[in-house]
Parts: C-alpha cells; sequence; structure tokens
C-alpha cells in the first residue's frame, strides 16, 4: 500500500535534494562497525551533473502557474477580478505619472504597466506583487536619459530609446541570474540598506515635484534634493494657479484617506467597502480634477495656450513596437547606471514580494522571482516598456483587495488596454499640477516610520547609523550614491563582525528546572522546587552572555579547554580566535615541565620569565593545572579553509610544545558538514593519528582506554524523526526502560518485550575525536585521562 510522502521527503522534494545527496559515505570494518569515508571530489561534481528527472523538474519549477491553474474555481476568479480591476483603476494614473519622472511621454507607463500584468502571472511565485513603473525607478530612468543624451548628443538617441535599452540589458542580466537559480544574491542587500534607499528616494522625488505642484518653472528637480529645496523657496513668488490645483489635490488626497479610515472605524462590519472607497481615491481625485481642468481649458487645443498646465495629446494604441536599438555604442554609455538599476530593480521587487509573502502565509522564490523580473524587462520593450519592478502602494492594495492568484494580473492589463484605446482623448486635460500631487502622495507611503527607524536603534545602532547615512546622501548628492553607500557600509559591518567574531571560554554548570515564580525574589530558588533530573550546559566563563554573576560557572575539568567559535572560523577570524584562546590557556595552565629553561638565555624572547632575584614561579602559577585536553565546539563552523585549518595546525603545534612532554588531545564537537570533517581529517585531527592513544582493545593494566562515542537508537526512520518525537517516545514506552548502552552493541532493556533495541555510533568508529555535544567530548576526555593515569579521576 502506498504511503505518504513523510515530512522529511517533502523538505527534500521542496528544495530539489535527491536522496543520494543526502547519504553519508561510510564502510564498513571486517566485523560490521559504521566507519566514516570521506565525502570526494569526484562525487561532488557527479552530483552537481543534472540528471533526467532534475531536468524535468527545472524545467516545470520555470512555469509555476502549472501547480494552480488547474485548479482555478469561480471563487478566485471573483477575487482576482475585484483586486485586478482595483489596481487597474490606480495604476493608470500613476503610469502615466511616472512615465513623465522618466522624462517619457505619458503614453510609456501604460506600455510598461500592460506589459508587466500580462507576463509576470505565467512565472510568479508571489499572488500579491504588481509589476510596473515606480517611482524610484522611473526617477532613475530619467537621470539616466539625461545623462546618456548630455553626453553623447551627436548619437542622437531618444529617452525612448534609452529608456528601452537600459530595460533589454537589465532584463537580461536579471533573466540570467534566475535561470541559474542564483537568487541567493539578494539576500546580499540588507533590510536597513533597502529601507534608508527607498526613504531617501521617496524624499527625493516628492522635493522634486514640489516645483510641478505650485506650477514653478524653470527650477531644476534633477538636482540634489537639498538644492531643490533652495531653489523652490527662491522661486516661490513665480507661483500661479497651478498651485490652487495641486494643493488641492494633494489635500483632497489625504483627507479622502482619513476619512475613509475614520469611517472604517466607526463602522467596523463595512470595513471592506471603506476599504475599496479608500484604494480608489486617486482615480477619483484625477477624474474630478480633469473635469475641473476641461473647464478651464474648455475649447482649447494646444496644452501650450491651456490656462493651467496639462497633460497634453496621448497616443492611442500601441505606437511603439520592435526592437530597441541595441549596439555597441549605447551599451557603452548605459553601462556605468546598469549596476545601479539592476540593484534597485532587485531591490524593490524582492523585497516587497518577500514582505507579503510572510503577511499572507506563503513562499516565494527568489530565483523564479528573477526569472519574472527579467523576462519582464527583457521583452516589455519591444511594445515600448521601460525598466519595471514591483510597487509597494499596488501590491498593498491588491493584497487588501483579497487577490487569490496571480491571474489578478490580466485582468488589471484588461483595464489599462482599455485606457490606452477609449480614454486617450481624456487624459489630454489631466492637470499636471494634479500628477504632481498623486506623486507625492504615492511616495511619501515609502518613507520610513519613526516607530520603524526606533526599532533599528534598539536591534543594531550601528545600522541606524547607516540608515541616516544613506538618507543624507541621498538628499544631499543623489539616490544612486545612496544606494552604494548603504550597501558598502553594511558589507563592511558584515566583514568586520566577521572579523571580531566572539568566540568564548566555555564554564561548566549544573542544571536543574524549576517552575519561574519560584526564582523570584533574592533569597534564590527553593530546593523543594527544583527538579530532579540534571544535566551539563556550558556558558561563557567571562559572563558576557549576561549570566546570573551569582551561578557558579565551574571549569570544565582542570587542564581541559572548552572553546565555542562564532559566526564561523575561516581565513578572516582564525588569527583572532586562537590568539585569544592561546592567551587565554596561557593564563590558566602552566607548563608541564618547570624547569625546561633552566638558563636564562635558553628562554624565548617572547618569555623572558621573572627578572633577576625573584622567583620563577609564584605559588599562584604552581597551583594552576598543566593542559590536557582541548575542546573545540564547532556548532557555528559550517566550512574550513586553507587558512583556518592551518591556523588550528599551528595551535596543536604550540600546545604540544607548551604541554611537553604529554600530548595535548584535541577534540570537536558538532562538527556536522562532511567537508569540514574532512578539512579537519586531512589536518590530522578526529582521527586516531592524533594521539598516542591506541584504538586498540582497553588494556586496563597500562590504563589506556578506548575514547567514548555518542550512540543513538538504530531503526528510527528519518521522516518520523522529522515528525517530531511522539513516535520515537512510544516505541520507547514498548522497549520498557534502557538499563545499560554500548556501542554498537544489541542491548536488551529491563522488562522488554519483544526484540531487543539495538544502539549504533552516529559517527563512524575511525573519528573518535568528533563528538555529537561537548558533553560527550567532555566525557571522552575524562576516560581519557583516566585511562592515562592522570591525577584528576572522576567528574565533579
Amino acid at each position: 500500500m502506498a504511503t505518504s510522502p513523510t515530512a522529511f521527503e517533502r523538505f527534500r522534494k521542496f528544495f530539489g535534494v535527491e536522496s543520494n545527496q543526502l547519504r553519508h559515505d561510510h564502510a564498513l570494518y571486517d566485523d560490521g562497525s559504521f566507519v566514516e569515508d570521506e565525502p570526494h571530489v569526484k562525487d561532488a561534481l557527479i552530483a552537481l551533473v543534472p540528471t533526467p528527472g532534475g531536468i524535468l523538474r527545472y524545467l516545470r519549477s520555470l512555469f509555476p502557474f502549472l501547480n494552480w491553474i488547474f485548479h482555478y474555481n469561480l471563487s478566485w476568479l471573483l477575487g482576482d477580478v475585484i483586486a485586478g480591476v482595483t489596481v487597474g483603476f490606480i495604476v493608470v494614473p500613476q503610469g502615466m505619472a511616472y512615465a513623465l519622472l522618466a522624462k517619457l511621454t505619458p503614453e510609456y507607463g501604460l506600455y510598461t504597466s500592460f506589459i508587466g500584468f500580462t507576463l509576470y502571472w505565467a512565472f510568479a511565485t508571489s499572488k500579491d506583487i504588481t509589476i510596473g513603473t515606480v517611482a524610484v525607478m522611473s526617477t532613475i530612468v530619467g537621470n539616466v536619459v539625461i545623462r546618456v543624451q548630455e553626453q553623447h548628443p551627436e548619437a542622437g538617441w531618444s529617452a525612448a530609446d534609452i529608456a528601452r535599452s537600459l530595460s533589454v540589458i537589465c532584463g537580461a542580466v536579471i533573466l540570467f541570474l534566475g535561470l541559474i537559480r542564483a537568487g541567493f544574491v539578494v539576500e546580499f542587500i540588507p533590510l536597513v540598506a533597502i529601507a534608508s534607499f527607498m526613504t531617501g528616494s521617496a524624499f527625493s522625488i516628492a522635493v522634486g515635484q514640489v516645483p510641478s505642484l505650485l506650477g514653478i518653472r524653470g527650477v531644476n528637480t534633477r538636482n540634489s534634493a537639498y538644492l531643490v529645496i533652495i531653489d523652490t523657496l527662491k522661486a516661490l513668488p513665480r507661483s500661479n494657479l497651478d498651485a490652487a490645483i495641486g494643493l488641492t489635490a494633494l489635500f483632497s488626497l489625504y483627507f479622502y484617506r482619513w476619512f475613509c479610515g475614520f469611517m472604517s472605524k466607526r463602522q467596523p462590519h463595512k470595513q471592506k467597502m471603506w476599504f475599496f472607497i479608500s484604494t480608489l481615491r486617486m482615480a477619483i481625485i484625477i477624474v474630478l480634477y480633469i473635469f475641473i481642468s476641461w473647464l478651464i481649458n474648455r475649447g482649447i487645443d494646444d496644452p501650450a495656450k491651456a490656462k493651467i498646465r496639462v497633460l497634453g495629446h496621448v497616443p492611442s494604441g500601441f505606437q511603439v513596437t520592435g526592437a530597441p536599438p541595441i549596439t555597441t555604442d549605447i551599451l557603452s554609455a548605459l553601462a556605468p547606471d546598469i549596476p545601479t538599476t539592476i540593484i534597485v530593480l532587485l531591490i524593490e521587487h524582492i523585497a516587497i514580494s518577500k514582505s507579503f509573502g510572510r503577511i499572507n502565509n506563503y513562499i516565494i522564490d527568489p530565483s523564479q522571482e528573477l526569472v519574472a523580473l527579467g523576462f519582464t524587462n527583457l521583452f516589455g520593450p519591444f511594445l515600448g516598456g521601460y525598466p519595471a519592478t514591483g510597487s509597494f502602494s499596488r501590491t498593498a492594495i491588491k493584497s487588501k483587495a483579497g487577490v487569490r492568484t496571480p491571474l489578478a494580473g490580466i485582468f488589471t492589463a484588461v483595464i489599462v488596454i482599455l485606457a490606452l484605446y477609449a480614454l486617450t482623448a481624456v487624459f489630454f486635460f489631466i492637470p499636471m499640477a494634479g500628477l504632481s500631487a498623486l506623486i507625492i502622495h504615492a511616495v511619501l507611503d515609502l518613507i520610513s516610520p519613526p516607530s520603524e527607524i526606533y526599532k533599528f536603534w534598539t536591534t543594531s545602532p550601528l545600522e541606524w547609523v547607516i540608515f541616516w547615512a544613506g538618507v543624507f546622501v541621498s538628499i544631499f548628492t543623489n539616490i544612486e550614491n545612496g544606494i552604494y553607500v548603504t550597501m558598502a557600509a553594511s558589507g563592511a559591518i558584515l566583514l568586520f563582525r566577521i572579523a571580531k567574531s566572539p568566540g568564548r571560554v566555555l564554564g561548566k554548570v549544573t542544571i536543574k528546572t524549576a517552575p519561574r515564580d519560584s526564582a523570584r525574589g533574592t533569597s534564590g530558588v527553593s530546593p523543594d522546587a527544583l527538579s530532579e533530573k540534571t544535566r551539563l550546559a556550558f556558558v561563557d566563563v567571562a559572563r558576557d552572555d549576561l549570566s546570573n554573576p551569582e551561578a557558579n560557572i565551574g571549569s570544565p575539568y582542570p587542564g581541559v579547554i572548552v572553546y565555542r567559535f562564532g559566526e564561523g572560523l575561516n581565513y578572516v577570524n582564525s588569527g583572532r580566535h586562537l590568539d585569544k584562546l592561546i592567551v587565554y590557556i596561557q593564563s590558566v595552565t602552566r607548563r608541564s615541565q618547570l624547569d625546561k629553561f633552566q638558563k636564562l638565555g635558553d628562554r624565548p624572547w617572547n618569555d623572558p620569565g621573572p627578572r633577576r632575584g625573584q622567583a620563577a614561579f609564584t605559588d599562584e602559577i604552581l597551583a594552576r593545572p598543566t593542559l590536557r585536553a582541548i575542546i573545540l565546539d564547532f556548532t557555528a563552523v559550517d566550512a574550513l579553509d586553507v587558512t583556518a585549518a592551518q591556523a588550528l595546525i599551528d595551535l596543536r603545534v604550540s600546545m604540544n610544545k607548551y604541554a611537553d612532554p604529554d600530548v595535548v588531545e584535541f577534540h570537536f564537537a558538532g562538527v556536522a558538514n562532511p567537508w569540514a570533517r574532512r578539512a579537519l581529517v586531512a589536518s590530522g585531527f578526529g582521527g586516531d593519528s592524533q594521539s598516542t592513544i591506541s584504538a586498540g582493545a582497553s588494556d586496563e593494566k597500562t590504563g589506556i582506554y578506548e575514547p567514548l562515542i555518542g550512540v543513538a537508537e538504530a531503526g528510527v526512520a528519518a521522516g518520523d524523526a522529522a515528525q517530531g518525537p511522539s513516535k520515537a517516545k512510544e516505541a520507547d514506552v514498548e522497549a520498557g526502560p534502557v538499563t545499560t548502552v554500548s556501542s554498537g552493541s544489541e542491548i536488551s532493556p529491563a522488562g522488554a518485550k519483544g526484540a531487543p533495541r539495538r544502539f549504533v555510533p552516529i559517527y563512524g568508529v575511525n573519528r573518535p575525536y568528533f563528538h555529537v555535544d561537548v558533553e560527550t567530548a567532555l566525557d571522552s576526555v575524562l576516560r581519557s585521562l583516566d585511562g592515562r593515569g592522570s591525577d584528576f579521576s572522576g567528574r565533579d
């Protein structure tokens, strides 16, 4: 009978991992013991070769709509139609307004919006996001157009040619990244950089629209934001009738939204109705001011003769078809702006899609989103589109409107195409001041609210500084510089944090549990409230983890050092980690041979010893233990590079000289990555070769014992383990309590019924110095010390 896939199998399927990729290479000794075999480069390369099944899954993943389109139903259709039409009423005026920011005529905004809505749905993994014109991207395109035309006047490129060519180039790069499944690159853009970029650019765009809002001409709105503010203030006496249109339109938009929010609170049962009324505010206000503009400019056919500035003639239908003029000359001219454009496209789209995925409880595929974004920008220019990405405001409206699937974009595209063919005559009378009010109203929502900025401060003060640095750079220079500053600063902090990662020397504490209420007050926890079960825990001996200073943190064992790496061990931080470890070891232990340097001239220059006439060794030094073993906690280390491996070798050499004639044992806890284990083995760690103790049978006469290894019960499937402890617990109940544990042996629990339980080693018996956790490593160290005839026997 077929069984349903386990949670573990579903995990593998979701991430496209074949079962043979998850196996552990191993072999068997003649006696059947489990031993490890390091991963091979050949196997790693073979794993990269696509299989027929993998190719089919890859091709299918390029078209996510195949997973849901055959389940489409009337309920989904109703939700998509409502959401799509709602967004359509917003995108028409917004698209035309944003096209003006890109130094293009209004129809290009409608072309771009239509293409985005038409193409995206087939490749989408987000049901909420809308691809189209956005204010920030349009502003950057406008800056590119101005720069290229100023620097290459002889080429004669039109603004549309430059914008469309830029879209094709950036779309091809993004599509390539998506096809090779390199969506992880978006993770290099931190949230603080996104917030800073959005805030700075929104403020700059809003400031740049103020002259048009007030009907002031002659102000260069492409200057830095602070210069635009100064020039606008100087030109205030030149404002005209447009100011009445612009200011009242802006006030109407905010009042409209406030009133709908107020009524929504007063009438909770009509919340949905007031939401839809609120979302239509841009379309309603624009229609109202089109009517006012028509009354003022009635009978005028020439926009230059209008009493208030109007949008002018908008051609009907698609007037631009075919490929943009991609040549080596235009590619060379656009090259400096391509990185900025790609970053902005990625920032807005991925940040918005991830955000709404979390809000609405679904996961997006960043690589597939790059495919959708790249495909749209690559082929959109063939119908007049310019660079497009996700829109925050329209995505929020679409989500709240109850969108059910990505197919809602098709219904928005229908509204856009109806506007292109049926409403272009009406667009003539759209007042420019009204469009400026619409842009200001839309972009000010992108500014990070004070509560979010305060959260940056409480979470990471350094990133709070980066946020404001990006905002001020955007305001006092340009948006592009603001992006580079925040990303560079965030990257620098990341590298600094890795280089200065705080490794911790761990001490041992014995833990019991107790109810929280019993721990209140200054008298401590009553013994009656303590649980009977005890266990070991390992915490920072320096108490930098804010542990209670009254808690007794003891040494794991005299002469045994436990060290936990923080944020990995690599060439950037290996020197600092191991220097810190050596300094600590030398401060709490002593050399095994106190008289190693009998003559003053034999001492090394960096350990000159006491001055002449002073005691060679103080009582405090004599009371210290000698160094016996070092346990390295690798739970935060996923990979080991050559520099880090060599640093560990140097540590071993240095510590063995320090402990001479004894040999320092090195134990490793939590080394999960097979390639990190391979690197350690290649450096002489983990196996029997690192110690003078033989891996053979124990010799009680000489006091030599095999190291301890961690074992686990055999027979529990990975899928059952992934489903939680219930099945394992059920098996335990049936089998009865365990009386003894022995590696690789079959054990009959006390009172067990049926077959005996079998325990097997978790890691290979040929790697006795790799342990599951620190406690197992410490147990192994204590056994080894006892076998070597150590003065320190037993546990505290």
